[in-house]
């Protein structure tokens, strides 16, 4: 029998469990780093579209779990084949002055990083080096790297690119809740329920094995979309009696107002919990008084029967079948993300909903350790654990563990767009390490990160792909792919599960870990730093031990086994698969209600949208972004797997038929994107699934079909989220001729 290995999906949060097995015995694991690396005659990666796949090295098979019962999407099904990619970076690589990137050894790699840091230090202070972590990095790697950034390199500045992806849910959990866990509750619990209202995420083409736990409540009749698109989600309400409601761009956080206050002036609230299990019920009562379903109607767009009709419908099912409301992107990347969350969560607690044993509210994480990369040192105001830089006590117990002074502990930094707006500073950011992340397509206003980049001192990436981030890099560390490492993630229900090893990495490829070891050595930091991820694991579980998010009674034996480990787990517990049963996690265990109001917003038509607004002709419109079936962040895997390509070659700007009316458009037509930050350039795809005054661009995609070109850098202010969900743009027809492979704009005149 051919040896295998059981393991998890490298992409989403779902965390799909599959088996991956060789059709050759496995290669005997070798310990990296023994043997140094010849350097080799100069070369330029080609492009990935001129490349021949190889056959796949493993055979992928869905295995039975929770999460996905079996299936797999297409992502998964097809992710082996990037292990054996002929586009893949088996060697450091370092760019000369001629911008070629060449081939040197292991050993002149890190001497390079350790000159570059130390002469950065020298010059500019600690703070001048900046870290850019990943919500794809293992538990291990992401405890480490915060571990690396505060103890190695001696800098406050570190984030990841979670900010764009969890901050705002993350922030509005933590002030009703006291603690931030995407689910709450093991994801098997939505099979029960009778009503579902989701908004802003869009399961059946970003996760779709998520779909068949939304089934029971399409049957029943009560699955709620909330989305301006008609995506595959909203589409599955169809034929089960649901209802999709389709607002206004921005608007969400006015509609789940709305919904509130029909639940309180129905006396549809649970009046025995909200006086038994929460606080600040007064306040929040006066705050929707004036959202009345008519005023929201005029606000949002969604009629006024519909939103008396989801408020009845989510009522019911509390006191029948179970009610659950989920949270996605769609409603958290805005600059009023934060409260928009708890505006949901405010609804769920009129209805009794956290804490029920058959209800229940959650977010869904997106990246595949987006719930574990939050939780363990990644984020700039974060110690393990999930505890505050800044609490005294968080700081002495990370000391002790450390065995470190806690002085040498820096203090908060900044969130992720502070961060990189302070790239090539004077006194921001003058050398900075990537892992796990390709900022220069995924960051908002990404021609402004892609400058930032270029103004950078000394800019290392950890990668295993020549993305559009590392391009830019001087020196590129390739690293191991999922298959070829052991380590932990966390997945969307708080659930510890373990990555296998399948297969050894390229002789030329080094683990994150191994770097950030050899490199803390060469640097002269204190405390210690492995290599091997179970003794990482260890010592993060010491680290986690009291916090929030505590994982003390977890280690490798028992997720080999096979056991269920959701955090908090404290050593001598079972685990928590469901939070909130008995109590909230303030001091007072209950929940709080937080008052909150929608911001003023201008219209895409007015000119306060846009202060740097220009002449351009054409149409102002709401730009939304967001995911494609089979495409996953920002396309640099995705991309290179050709049946996906194939599939999906190209961003489309998703457009109503009336609007590319008004413009001249037609079906397939190239068009120009633009506004004051950049412009970019698509094939056009009518459709009436989305509102009139709104368009919808994928953001998987680079150069001149970069959705996040046109994205505006502002952010929450409690959060720091991005604005991905609501931009101002112009749409023009367009000529292009090819040139290096890109469209070149030459915009028509508009009549």
């Amino acid at each position: 029998m051919s040896p295998s290995a059981a393991t998890h999906c490298p992409y989403c949060a779902l965390q799909c469990a599959m088996t991956l097995t060789s059709p050759k015995a496995l290669t005997p694991a070798e310990t990296p780093g023994s043997e140094p690396v010849v350097a080799a005659p100069a070369i330029q990666v080609p492009a990935a579209d001129t490349l021949t796949p190889a056959a796949p090295l493993l055979d992928v098979s869905g295995r039975d779990f929770p999460t996905n019962r079996g299936g797999l999407c297409r992502k998964g099904w097809t992710s082996a084949s990037l292990l054996n990619h002929p586009g893949r970076v088996i060697e450091p690589l370092l760019k000369g002055p001629d911008g070629v990137h060449r081939p040197i050894s292991w050993d002149d790699a890190l001497a390079f990083v350790t000159s570059a840091v130390k002469q950065t230090r020298a010059l500019h202070g600690a703070d001048a080096v900046g870290v850019f972590g990943g919500g794809g990095l293992t538990n291990e790697k992401a405890y480490q790297l915060g571990k690396f950034a505060r103890l190695a390199l001696g800098t406050s500045r570190i984030d990841y690119n979670g900010r764009f992806c969890m901050s705002s849910a993350a922030a509005a959990g933590m002030r009703a809740f006291g603690l931030d866990r995407g689910l709450p509750f093991p994801l098997a619990d939505l099979d029960a329920a009778s009503t579902i209202l989701m908004l802003g995420s869009n399961v059946a083409e970003t996760m779709p094995p998520f779909v068949q736990h939304l089934q029971g409540a399409r049957d029943a009749g009560g699955l709620i979309v909330v989305d301006p698109r008609r995506s595959a989600t909203a589409a599955f309400t169809s034929d089960g009696g649901g209802l999709h409601l389709q607002p206004l761009p921005g608007t969400d956080l006015a509609l789940l107002l709305g919904l509130s206050h029909v639940v309180i002036h129905e006396g549809l609230a649970d009046a025995g919990y909200i006086a038994a299990r929460t606080t600040g019920y007064d306040s929040l009562a006066r705050s929707v008084a004036s959202y009345w379903p008519e005023r929201v109607q005029s606000l949002t767009g969604v009629p006024a029967g519909l939103i008396r009709d989801t408020a009845r419908r989510l009522a019911d099912g509390a006191t029948k079948g179970g009610s659950y409301i989920l949270t996605g992107r769609g409603v958290e990347q805005h600059v009023d993300g934060t409260d928009t969350a708890t505006a949901a969560i405010n609804l769920s607690l009129l209805l009794g909903l956290p804490g029920s044993a058959r209800s229940g509210y959650g977010t869904l994480t997106g990246q595949g350790n987006g719930q574990g990369g939050r939780e363990h040192g990644q984020k700039a105001d974060q110690l393990p654990g999930y505890r505050k830089i800044t609490d005294p006590a968080a700081r002495a117990h990370m000391a002790k563990v450390w065995d470190v002074p806690e002085s040498l502990i820096p203090g908060p930094g900044v969130p992720a767009v502070e961060l990189l707006k302070s790239l090539g500073q004077p006194d921001g950011v003058r050398c900075l390490f990537v892992h796990g992340a390709n900022v220069a397509v995924s960051a908002p206003d990404a021609n402004a990160v892609i400058a930032g980049l270029r103004s950078l001192d000394f800019l290392v990436v950890c990668d295993f792909f020549l993305s559009e981030t590392a391009v830019e890099a001087d020196l590129i560390l390739p690293v191991t792919q999922w298959a070829e490492e052991e380590g932990t993630l966390t997945n969307l229900e708080g659930r510890v599960l373990r990555r296998r090893r399948a297969l050894a990495p390229p002789p030329g490829v080094r683990s994150e870990l191994w770097i950030m070891a050899r490199l803390a050595e060469a640097l002269d930091a204190p405390s210690t730093f492995s290599a091997d991820p179970e003794t990482v694991f260890e010592e993060l579980r010491l680290a986690s031990a009291g916090g929030l998010a505590d994982y003390s009674g977890i280690d490798y034996a028992m997720l080999d086994r096979g056991d269920a480990a959701y955090w908090p787990y404290p050593a001598g517990s079972e685990g928590t698969p469901r939070l909130f049963l008995d109590s909230f996690a303030h001091a007072d265990g209950r929940a709080v209600f937080t008052a909150v109001a929608p911001r003023r917003r201008a219209s895409p038509s007015s000119p306060a949208a846009e202060p740097a607004r220009r002449n351009r002709g054409g149409k102002p419109m709401t730009l939304i972004t967001g995911r494609l079936l089979e495409h996953y962040q920002s396309g640099a895997q995705t991309r290179r797997v050709a049946a996906l390509a194939e599939a999906q070659p190209e961003a489309r700007l998703q457009l109503h038929p009336a609007a590319a009316a008004a413009q001249g458009i037609a079906d397939g037509d190239l068009v120009s994107i633009s506004n004051a930050r950049g412009e970019v350039a698509c094939r056009a795809a009518l459709s009436t699934d989305i509102r009139p005054e709104t368009v919808f661009l994928p953001f998987h995609f680079p150069e001149l079909e970069s959705a996040n070109r046109l994205t505006e850098a502002a952010t929450d202010p409690i959060s720091g989220m991005p604005e991905f969900k609501f931009s101002t743009v112009w749409i023009r027809p367009a000529a292009a001729v090819r040139v290096t492979g890109f469209p070149v704009l030459q915009a028509e005149e508009s009549s």
